[in-house]
């Protein structure tokens, strides 16, 4: 799977522990839902550095698509919402 983080990048994350990248995802998802633009801001900080420090950055001249989209960390909870899907981010496992 590859993550786009608006504003740094994609990063291939098919081999970092899903179950722990899915409980930042709900995390986010939790924080927004609530309205609480303090915690999703926190949860978004926290899902972006295990994404950059245990996903793989794809390389520039990778021309395939993005999976998901994250949006960069500075982001309102407006626009935190605007991307979230109606199972957060990445989508649950099967």
């Amino acid at each position: 799977m590859i993550i786009r983080i608006m504003g740094e990048g994609q990063y291939d994350v098919a081999n970092v522990d899903q179950e722990l990248l899915q409980k930042y995802d709900n995390q986010v998802e939790h924080a927004v839902e609530s309205g609480d633009e303090e915690e999703a801001k926190s949860a978004l900080n926290a899902l972006h550095d295990y994404v950059i420090s245990h996903g793989t950055p794809v390389s520039d001249d990778y021309l395939g698509s993005s999976d998901v989209v994250v949006p960069f960390v500075d982001a309102t909870l407006t626009e935190i919402a605007e991307l979230l899907t109606g199972e957060g981010f990445i989508p649950d496992p099967a």
